[in-house]
């Protein structure tokens, strides 16, 4: 399993990385199966450098990366590898010292509207019932009421969450608080979904049970989906690529397609040979020796 030629590009000469954000105006093309698609998400030659106690941190260096449309890709990295750092550079809550990132074409300048966020505290407001809480979304963005109120049961019946629409945070297991905050970020039906190790706070049971969730949703909303794990199984269970990153300054060091049928139940998955085939892949770049993540 080797990268993939149409959508791992080489990394700029440095003559040309300050330049990269002012070029390549048309979108990139990822090839999906047998057919050309413009790539939703598409980051070139990108590097974060910023400083800490009077020296330079290169958090990341020379990524580049297009993300199809409905594509699931998670990455995996040591800590501290600049894998958070990659995904404010796609929500546009951080701008790259050089190289660009664009969605949709349009080059990312700022915290952009049409991203959804899951992070790995669910971070629901104590006081407000789940239905509530998903709805804080539409609030803040100032979504038609009745429109929000249809799209939250929608995905209160798709999450699994129906009988607990009026429960409060504290009578929710944790596994139905990342349900919550998974609901809260798709309120707004966003093409794009940013998931920043959403599950690592869970028990290895909830933590099964909510990949299996999570790969049923996504298949059935379509979204784009970039996920940031430290579970190897967990990151190549739910995607179509995995980008295996270097330790810092960050890099792809490859990126691993996953072979396996789009439908996929836990333990059968586990067993395949392809499902064994990525995972050692993964652990060889990471230099991890146990099979346990």
């Amino acid at each position: 399993m080797t990268g993939n030629p149409h959508t791992g590009r080489p990394p700029a000469d440095a003559g040309e990385e300050a330049a990269v954000a002012d070029t390549a105006t048309a979108p990139a093309s990822t090839r999906t199966g047998t057919r050309e698609t413009a790539a939703v998400v598409e980051i070139s030659d990108v590097a974060v450098r910023f400083q800490a106690r009077k020296r330079e941190v290169i958090a990341l260096r020379e990524v580049s990366l297009d993300v199809a449309p409905g594509e699931f890709v998670s990455i995996v990295g040591p800590s501290g590898c600049g894998k958070s750092t990659l995904l404010k550079l796609v929500s546009g809550l951080l701008r790259p010292s050089t190289g660009a990132v664009r969605l949709h074409g349009d080059l990312v300048t700022g915290p952009r509207p049409d991203i959804g966020y899951v992070f790995q505290r669910a971070a629901l407001l104590e006081w407000r019932s789940a239905r509530r809480n998903i709805l804080l979304q539409a609030e803040m963005r100032g979504m038609p009421s009745a429109q929000a109120r249809r799209r939250a049961d929608e995905l209160i019946e798709l999450t699994g969450l129906t009988g607990f629409e009026d429960a409060l945070p504290h009578e929710l297991s944790g596994g139905m608080q990342q349900r919550v905050a998974l609901c809260r970020a798709l309120l707004h039906t966003p093409p794009v979904l940013l998931m920043d190790e959403p599950f690592g706070a869970l028990d290895a049971l909830t933590r099964e049970q909510m990949n299996v969730e999570l790969h049923r949703i996504w298949r059935e909303t379509g979204t784009t989906v970039l996920l940031v794990t430290h579970s190897i199984a967990e990151s190549v269970y739910l995607a179509n690529r995995v980008v295996v990153m270097t330790a810092r300054p960050g890099t792809v060091a490859e990126l691993i397609e996953v072979d396996l049928p789009d439908e996929r139940d836990y333990a059968a998955t586990m067993a395949r040979p392809e499902f064994a085939r990525a995972t050692t892949r993964i652990r060889e770049l990471l230099g991890a020796g146990s099979p346990a993540d």
